[in-house]
């Protein structure tokens, strides 16, 4: 009971910390949409042939700068430059194979000597890779967006944080179905970040491993960065911070994985659902059946 408690204490401080994330970060307005769904078109292109990727980013003003897969490694990435907009854009491939997915995020927290934080050791070995590669192409005068899908945006993340710990100007992070990459004490480290990760409802990728509320005392658990976007089937959207993105886990509590869990991983929904939400979209709360007050027992 006592550990209950002071759970519960934890818990409101890191959702008064949440609060003051959601005043700073508002991802409503039509433009903005606009702007993720450009970034949902790269970071879809990146899984395509080069004479196909050089056509989607000539479509928003981009040239590709440099594209290359990692040796021995499903990712690859994509480095274009918009030299009117004076911006660079990395886009990363990671894969849309759920099943991949959910075994590749099981790996441990590691200390990650670039960002002074713990990481997914798989993703940061494949982000060192990446950032050591496109360094000499790196325009310091410019701003650095980063993109990615599945693993690909938990590499694109990492790479945004290797870019602000080495003095870049970094923009925008924009992930889709991305997993956790570190635990609460680096995603506080790196709450300064401009972090959009895009979640359809039932993509399982974005909520493993699953949050027990029992461990909210732990600061080792994975945590996510930033603001989740919530895209609903009906034009709607909901957007949450901290505690409130990381239980959207419990809602699976009670349900069975299926093919609609595959779906709603795929790039291509992600894209589908974007592409609805540019006319008419409404925010509303987000419904989760969870209640911590019943959890503690009152």
């Amino acid at each position: 009971m006592i550990r209950k408690h002071i759970s519960a204490v934890f818990f409101l401080c890191l959702a008064t910390w949440s609060g003051f994330a959601a005043a700073e970060n508002n991802v409503g307005d039509t433009a903005h949409f606009q702007r993720i769904y450009d970034h949902a078109l790269i970071a879809d292109a990146a899984y395509l042939d080069k004479s196909r990727i050089e056509k989607v980013l000539a479509d928003q003003g981009y040239d590709l700068t440099a594209h290359e897969q990692l040796p021995g490694y499903a990712v690859s990435y994509v480095l274009a430059t918009n030299h009117d907009k004076k911006q660079q854009l990395l886009a990363v491939r990671g894969t849309s194979n759920i099943e991949n997915a959910l075994v590749d995020i099981a790996f441990m927290l590691l200390p990650n000597e670039p960002t002074g934080i713990k990481l997914h050791q798989g993703f940061s070995k494949s982000a060192d890779f990446i950032y050591d590669r496109i360094k000499p192409k790196l325009n310091r005068d410019y701003r650095i967006n980063t993109t990615g899908h599945s693993l690909g945006g938990a590499v694109a993340l990492i790479a945004a944080m290797y870019l602000d710990a080495n003095g870049y100007n970094v923009g925008e992070v924009i992930s889709f179905g991305q997993p956790k990459v570190t635990n609460i004490s680096g995603s506080r480290e790196y709450a300064h970040l401009d972090v959009i990760r895009v979640v359809t409802p039932k993509d399982i990728v974005p909520l493993v491993p699953p949050l027990d509320p029992m461990d909210l005392m732990n600061m080792n658990i994975y945590w996510h960065v930033g603001t989740e976007l919530v895209l609903h089937s009906d034009n709607t959207w909901s957007q949450l911070e901290g505690v409130e993105s990381m239980m959207r886990a419990t809602d699976f509590l009670n349900e069975m994985l299926s093919e609609q869990n595959l779906k709603h991983h795929l790039m291509t929904e992600y894209i589908n659902a974007l592409s609805a939400m540019l006319v008419n979209a409404r925010q509303v709360p987000y419904q989760n059946d969870f209640s911590f007050t019943d959890w503690l027992g009152q």
